[in-house]
Formats: C-alpha cells, structure tokens, sequence
C-alpha cells in the first residue's frame, strides 16, 4: 500500500468525530455528470440565474427544459463504492457529518442517515413552490413541463422551482451552521471529489484545518486547498475511498 494512502489510514484510525465533505467526484462514478468539471455542462451552456428565473418567463422554461434533459441521469443513479465505504463509515460510530454540495440524492440512498447528512445545494428530486413552499415531486414537475412546455405550477398556483440552490441564489443559512458547527467539532475532515473552489460551500473542510485539525484531500485532479492538505490523494473517490475508510 502506498505510503500517503497509509498514512491516511492512520489518521483515519485515529480519528473519533470525521467530517467527510462531498462533492461532485463522489457522484460520477453513479453516472451523474459533473456540470461544473471541465466538459460540464456549464462549458457549453449558459446558467439560469435565481432572479432571471423568478422575474421571467423564458428563463423559467429554459431551466425546466435542462432539468427535464438531465433529469433521468439522475433518476437511473445508483449510489457507488464511494457513497457505501462513507455509509459504512456511520455505522462505526465515528461518522459526525457528511456536508456535500450534491443534490442527487445518493448519500440518503446508500444509507447515510439524515441526521448525519448536510445537503448544503439542496435536493434534485423535488420541486418547491416559491408561494406557499410546499414540495412536490421532481418527477411530478417534470411529468407536467414535458405535457405542455410551460413551467409547472403549484396547487395553489404558484410557480414550481427545482428545491436546489441555483446559481446567485443564497445558500440556505440553517444548513451552512450546521456544516460549520460540524468543522469546529470534528477531529478529522476529509474532502472527497470536490475542487473546493465554490464558495462559501469549500470554506466549510477548510475551516476545520484552520483550527488545527487534520485535513485529508481526495480528488482526482488538482484542488484549490491542495497546499492546506495534510495529505492529498489523487484519484477516484469509488477506488480510494473504500481503502481509506475501510
């Protein structure tokens, strides 16, 4: 076993209260595509922004129309290696949270319990109403745009919004102190397939090294806190993970 990936393991033996923070790399491996890697959708298409969508029409049926195109990715996923080694990791005792910026779903899936799980984006398998906020189905939503094009509405007649945060719409502020509650708790964070550069989500690991707890990296690819790493692990989240945390 290589040098790096034991000394994980050691700190990872070591540790009682991990924090485990996720990101798109966790998901590919399930099929779900990272829209903000560098073939993402994000290179070639242009983000419904929060208030565009609010104020218009248009931008309305131009993000039900992506959230139809890429729904069904989501739907057929399946949660892999990655998510099952961090479900596994709970029931050892020493999970204190997992904070991820994913919406797919698979943390819950594979057996992470809600009350050890921080969905700082939201959830991409429901919609809510942006008057009464009530939630609804994705499938729901979608099953209605697809019928007739225009953006689905609640049953009181408000408008639909996927329950994700879009882009220029504020983080929900309950689950960012819990996420960062979590950082000052913990006594070992660990980043699995983010490049932790989407503020202020990447600030929550990296708020546990600032106080001097051990902070280990997993990511195939650079990251923007490679140099804040105690130790940085290059690859798969689905191949690494099960041999760090196992």
């Amino acid at each position: 076993m290589p040098d790096d990936i034991q000394k994980a393991r050691e700190l990872v033996g070591n540790a009682g209260r991990i924090l485990v923070f996720t990101g798109a790399g966790v998901s590919t491996g399930s099929g779900i595509p990272d829209f903000r890697g560098p073939d993402g959708a994000w290179t070639h298409r242009e983000p419904v922004l929060y208030q565009d969508f609010v104020n218009s029409t248009r931008a309305k049926v131009e993000y039900w129309r992506y959230k139809a195109d890429t729904f069904p990715a989501f739907l057929a996923a399946a949660p892999n290696a990655a998510h099952r080694a961090i479900a596994a990791l709970e029931k050892t005792g020493r999970l204190l949270k997992v904070v991820t910026q994913n919406i797919d779903n698979l943390h819950r899936a594979a057996g992470t319990g809600p009350d050890r799980l921080v969905e700082l984006h939201g959830s991409g398998l429901y919609a809510e109403c942006l008057e009464c906020l009530n939630w609804v189905s994705m499938e729901t939503a979608i099953k209605s745009f697809n019928t007739d094009g225009a953006p689905p509405q609640c049953a009181c007649g408000g408008w639909l919004k996927p329950a994700v945060v879009m882009f220029g719409e504020p983080m929900e502020k309950e689950s960012l102190m819990k996420a960062f509650k979590a950082a000052e708790s913990c006594d070992l964070a660990i980043a699995v397939g983010s490049s932790l550069s989407v503020e202020p989500a990447a600030s929550v690991p990296l708020a546990a090294k600032a106080i001097g707890k051990p902070y280990i990296i997993v990511n195939q690819g650079p990251t923007a806190h490679d140099k804040a790493a105690d130790i940085k692990l290059d690859g798969d989240a689905c191949e690494l993970l099960p041999l760090l945390l196992g």
